[in-house]
């Protein structure tokens, strides 16, 4: 099976995924770009089946549950979600997977041979590490239109350059910039 792995990353323009006490409440954006393109329920629907499933660091899961809490949904559908956590965490759901170890065997041995598209959805620390372990196949920026001043980067730490390829790029109507890189090898 030929797997691709994607990480997907919504960050303020000044590259944060969050304030620094977790918050993202700056998400909700009032701006509006006429030239944009409109992201209809339809295409965003379609776009979602071609993920077989989602990985994420444990407060991007704590984010998430505390977003179904304040009435948004599980933003992963019944998709298989793979959280990385050395801590006891509630799993509320049966598509839920706990994992702590060594997350390029993971990768590799666990998630390639059974999946096709592969997300990482969060977690700077977690993109950061997916990047040095050279298991990335390319990665997608979604920017918001806001300076937030501080918080958690998008990548935590890399220990070295990371060369990308642009392939594409989208601008919509909220003032959000999609770009979507390859990783080169």
């Amino acid at each position: 099976m030929n797997s691709r792995v994607t990480i997907h990353m919504v960050a303020s323009l000044d590259g944060f995924i969050a304030r620094k006490d977790g918050s993202a409440d700056w998400l909700e954006t009032s701006d509006r770009f006429e030239e944009g393109d409109t992201l209809d329920p339809e295409y965003v629907e379609e776009f979602l089946k071609t993920i077989d499933c989602y990985v994420m660091g444990s407060r991007t899961y704590e984010t998430a549950l505390d977003f179904e809490a304040k009435g948004f949904g599980w933003s992963y559908g019944d998709k298989p979600t793979f959280v990385l956590s050395r801590r006891d965490l509630p799993r509320t759901r049966n598509t839920v997977e706990f994992y702590s170890g060594d997350l390029a065997r993971f990768v590799n041995e666990r998630l390639k041979p059974t999946f096709r598209s592969i997300w990482f959805v969060g977690g700077g620390a977690v993109s950061g590490e997916c990047l040095r372990l050279g298991l990335a196949d390319e990665v997608r920026y979604s920017i918001v239109p806001v300076l937030i001043g501080g918080g958690i980067p998008f990548f935590g730490g890399l220990d070295r350059d990371v060369a990308l390829h642009l392939v594409e790029v989208k601008a919509y109507k909220s003032g959000m910039v999609a770009l979507r890189h390859e990783v080169r090898k």
